[in-house]
């Protein structure tokens, strides 16, 4: 693996928004970051750690075992972060195109009107599968939660 170093040509595009917050920290000239620092910057760029997420991540990046982690461990790790973090938001993205009525949930119509526009021959029977598969709590409707735990269950995302 190559050091990266902010400035270098070697980073990707999406590596390079990730800098500034790193940047930023003070343990930033050392190279590394301790556990407060790697909460601050988690936090700038939109996420909520809890205590045990941020117990596995040091645990799993930090093999020396000095209470910090590199530049390369902390990109890694955010750049994986992020990816996900965009999938999750193309997946609301799809969702709300099924919840036309902006319910918050994708009911049997709306479902049935999205396989009509796609022009899916799919029979009120099969559609009704669909739901009651992703339909964990039993309300007859897919709301996001449901939703996001169909679309990564089927690996689509």
């Amino acid at each position: 693996a190559t050091a990266l170093q902010p400035g270098r040509q070697s980073e990707t595009p999406s590596q390079k928004k990730k800098v500034p917050s790193f940047v930023t920290l003070k343990g930033y000239k050392s190279g590394t970051i301790d556990v407060k620092e790697l909460k601050v910057a988690m936090r700038a760029l939109g996420f909520e750690p809890r205590k045990e997420e941020m117990k596995k991540m040091i645990s799993e990046m930090d093999k020396e075992g000095t209470g910090k982690i590199s530049f390369n461990d902390f990109l890694a790790v955010m750049t994986q972060k992020m990816s996900e973090k965009d999938t999750k938001e193309e997946i609301l993205k799809a969702f709300r195109l099924f919840d036309d009525d902006e319910t918050g949930k994708i009911s049997f119509k709306n479902l049935k009107r999205v396989a009509n526009e796609l022009g899916e021959n799919l029979t009120d029977e099969e559609l009704q599968e669909m739901i009651d598969e992703a339909d964990r709590d039993g309300d007859g409707e897919v709301n996001e939660e449901e939703f996001l735990r169909m679309m990564r269950k089927t690996n689509l995302y």
